[in-house]
C-alpha cells in the first residue's frame, strides 16, 4: 500500500488581514481555516501530516495540538523554502506527499481523494490541483499538451495572450512523488524579484527531467479560494455555510430561511429538525430528530435530544434530553444537563446544574450548582445562593419538591423529597422530605398606619 503524506503550509503572516490574530486561525463557520484544512487531510488515512509554522507557530500548535506534526520556517523565503523544513522527517520515504496551504479552508476530502487517486493513476511525479475560472485574472494558468499532460504553468504576468485565455488555473495545492519532490527541492533557485523559492518551480525541474506532470481539476471553483485578506474571509464564510445548509437541507433538515441561519462544520442533525431563522449552532452540537431550534437560538457543544424546542436562547457545553422545552430567553449555561421533558422557561439561567426528568423551572429563576430530582416544581424568582464570594456550594432539591415562588436555597442545603418550601422564604437548612418550610417573617398589619404617614407629610 503506498505511504501518504502531506504538508500543511502555515507560516506566512498574512499582513493583509490587518489583524493581530495569525492568518490562519480566522474562523470559517466558527472554525479556523487551518484547522479546516487538517481535518479534511486526517481522513485520507495518512501515514504523515505535517503542519509547516512560523509567526504564531504557538498559537497554531495550541489550535491543531495532536492532530499534526510540526516544523518551523524561521525566516519566510516562499513555498519551496517552506516545505523543506519537513525534509527531516520526510525526505528518504517512499510514497506520494500531499501539498495544501493554510488557508484554503473550502478543500474537501473527496478532492483531495481524487487528487491522488488521479496521481497514482497517470503515475505522475506531480500532479497539480486545478480549477475552472469563468474569470481567471490573476491566477496562474495550466497550459496542458495534446496528451492531456501539463507542459508548464505560467503566471499572469508572463502570460502571452493566448495563454491568458485559458481557463484553467492553478490553486496552489499540489501532490508530488515523495522522493522526487525533495530532491527536486535542492535544485530550485531563489533568482527572482523575491529572493524567494517558489513551490510551483519543481514542476518545471521534473517536466525538464520528461518525468510526467499530471493535473486533476476539481468540479468545483470554489475550493481554490485562498484567504488573504477580510474579503475573501467573507467570501469563504458564505460559501462554506452554504455548503454546510445545502448538505443538511438534502439530508433531512428544515431550514426555514438558509441565508440567516449558521451552522458549524462539526455539527450532526437529525432528520425532520425545524430550524427558524437568526440560530447559530457550533462547535460538537448534535441534534437529534423531530427538534426544533430557533428563531434565535445559539447554542454550541451542545447534545439536544428528539422533540426539543430551543426557542429565542442560549446553551453551551451542555446536555439537554428529549422532549424539552426551552426558552424563550433562557440560558443553559456549562456543565448542565437538562432530562426528559423538563421545562426551562423564560428568563431562567441554568449554570452547572442537573435537573431530573419532568422537572420545572417555568420563569425568572437562578439554578447554578444544584442537583434538582425528578418531578420537581421549581417557582418563579426561585434563587440557589451558591456562592459566598470564595467558594461555589451545592444545592440537593430531591424529587418531586415543591420550591415557592421568591425563595432563596442558601447552599449548602437539601430539600428533600416531596418537601414544600413556601413562597418567599430564605432557607439555609436542610428541609426533611414530606416537610412544609417556612422561613420568613410573620405578617404584621397595622390599622389605620396609612393615614398617619398622609398626616405626617402634610405636617
Amino acid at each position: 500500500m503506498t505511504e501518504k503524506y502531506a504538508v500543511v503550509l502555515a507560516a506566512g503572516q498574512g499582513t493583509r488581514m490587518k489583524s493581530k490574530l495569525y492568518k490562519v486561525l480566522h474562523p470559517v463557520c466558527g472554525k479556523p481555516m487551518v484547522q479546516h484544512v487538517v481535518d479534511q487531510l486526517n481522513k485520507l488515512e495518512l501515514n504523515e501530516l505535517i503542519t509547516v509554522v512560523g509567526f504564531g507557530a504557538e498559537k497554531v500548535q495550541d489550535q491543531l495540538g495532536e492532530d499534526s506534526h510540526y516544523v518551523v520556517q524561521k525566516e519566510q523565503l516562499g513555498t519551496g523554502h517552506a516545505v523543506q523544513q519537513a525534509d527531516d522527517i520526510l525526505a528518504e520515504r517512499e510514497g506520494i506527499t500531499v501539498v495544501a496551504c493554510g488557508d484554503t479552508p473550502l478543500l474537501t476530502e473527496e478532492t483531495l481523494q481524487n487528487m491522488m487517486d488521479h496521481h497514482i493513476e497517470t503515475e505522475a511525479k506531480a500532479t497539480i490541483l486545478t480549477a475552472h475560472a469563468e474569470d481567471p485574472s490573476g491566477y496562474g494558468r495550466v497550459i496542458r499538451g495534446g496528451n492531456g499532460q501539463v507542459e508548464r504553468i505560467v503566471e499572469q504576468k508572463d502570460a502571452s495572450k493566448e495563454e491568458q485565455a485559458v481557463q484553467e488555473i492553478n490553486t496552489g495545492t499540489y501532490c508530488f512523488d515523495n522522493k522526487y519532490l525533495f530532491e527536486s527541492l535542492k535544485n530550485v533557485s531563489n533568482d527572482n524579484v523575491q529572493g524567494e523559492y517558489y513551490l510551483p518551480d519543481v514542476i518545471e525541474i521534473l517536466k525538464n527531467q520528461g518525468e510526467v506532470i499530471s493535473a486533476y481539476q476539481t468540479p468545483d471553483f470554489s475550493e481554490s479560494l485562498g484567504v488573504n485578506d477580510r474579503v475573501a474571509l467573507s467570501k469563504a464564510e458564505k460559501l462554506m455555510k452554504q455548503r454546510i445548509n445545502e448538505q443538511h437541507m438534502r439530508n433531512g433538515v428544515s431550514l426555514v430561511d438558509p441565508d440567516n441561519t449558521y451552522i458549524g462544520p462539526d455539527v450532526t442533525i437529525g432528520q425532520d429538525v425545524t430550524i427558524y431563522p437568526g440560530s447559530i449552532l457550533n462547535g460538537s452540537t448534535s441534534i437529534e430528530n423531530d427538534a426544533v431550534i430557533g428563531p434565535h437560538s445559539t447554542i454550541e457543544n451542545c447534545h439536544i435530544g428528539a422533540e426539543t424546542t430551543v426557542k429565542q436562547s442560549v446553551a453551551t457545553d451542555s446536555r439537554i434530553g428529549a422532549r424539552v422545552q426551552v426558552g424563550p430567553f433562557a440560558h443553559i449555561r456549562p456543565d448542565s444537563s437538562l432530562g426528559n421533558d423538563v421545562k426551562i422557561g423564560n428568563f431562567v439561567e441554568v449554570k452547572k446544574a442537573e435537573f431530573g426528568e419532568g422537572s420545572k423551572a417555568s420563569h425568572l429563576s437562578y439554578i447554578g450548582d444544584a442537583h434538582v430530582g425528578s418531578g420537581v416544581n421549581v417557582g418563579c424568582g426561585t434563587i440557589t445562593v451558591n456562592y459566598d464570594g470564595k467558594n461555589k456550594f451545592l444545592t440537593t432539591i430531591e424529587d418531586d419538591a415543591f420550591i415557592g415562588c421568591n425563595s432563596n436555597l442558601i447552599a449548602p442545603v437539601t430539600v428533600g423529597k416531596g418537601a414544600y418550601v413556601a413562597a418567599g422564604s430564605t432557607i439555609n437548612k436542610d428541609v426533611p422530605a414530606e416537610a412544609l418550610s417556612i422561613a420568613r417573617a410573620r405578617q404584621t398589619n397595622k390599622e389605620g398606619y396609612a393615614n398617619k404617614i398622609q398626616s405626617n407629610k402634610k405636617d
